[in-house]
């Protein structure tokens, strides 16, 4: 059996994920490709518990940094080894909302953590697995952050200084820059606009693998 695709829609607040990943299922079914869904952090039972920790600004104690950034990846063990990687085997494609760019950006970019402490992380929990496809919905933080305020309340990190959502941009742009397994939409534009250019990401992406 074909071994599936791991397709990964990353971004930051506000910039249109979950519409985009609607995209996505629409080609993926047009080409009558099995497929299911992920969430990071979550996924699993546990990891959506683990999920809850991270998310949570109602915690009876301050939540460390290096917890914050342990819990990420103890999620993310849990998706890769009991949904991702059987549902592959499987020959199933899978569609993830964010994935280890993600903690590049945020606990890398936003918390300041050094990138080699973030790899060995990494090294242990995913041993090297990556994503088949990347996209990458850039917005301005500003802008970003006014569209996830208006959707309502705010999870913990939500609530960051701006200071912090700027350096997590900041680190998306570098991480992004020269990868060739990471498409880059401008989610600024309009969104018929922003659809119409990840439907030509994924149609071409579908016509070369499927």
């Amino acid at each position: 059996m074909k071994r599936g695709k791991f397709i990964v829609v990353e971004g930051m607040e506000g910039a249109g994920k979950s519409s985009a990943i609607t995209v996505i299922e629409e080609l993926l079914k047009q080409y009558k490709i099995d497929f299911i869904n992920t969430r990071e952090p979550g996924g699993t039972p546990l990891a959506e518990s683990l999920r809850d920790m991270v998310k949570s600004a109602e915690h009876e104690e301050t939540l460390t940094q290096e917890t914050e950034l342990l819990l990420m990846y103890a999620s993310r063990s849990q998706l890769l080894e009991n949904r991702i990687l059987p549902a592959l085997e499987r020959g199933q494609w899978v569609i993830g909302d964010r994935h280890d760019l993600s903690s590049r950006a945020y606990q890398g970019g936003g918390r300041q953590f050094d990138d080699k402490v973030i790899q060995a992380i990494a090294d242990v929990t995913l041993k090297g697995f990556t994503p088949d496809l990347t996209l990458y919905l850039d917005i301005d933080p500003k802008l970003g952050l006014s569209r996830a305020q208006a959707r309502g309340t705010l999870d913990r990190i939500e609530q960051e200084k701006f200071d912090f959502f700027t350096r997590v941009h900041d680190k998306y742009l570098e991480l992004v820059s020269g990868d060739s397994s990471i498409q880059t939409v401008d989610a600024s534009q309009s969104m018929a606009k922003v659809h119409q250019h990840i439907a030509t990401v994924i149609g071409n992406y579908l016509q070369e693998n499927a």
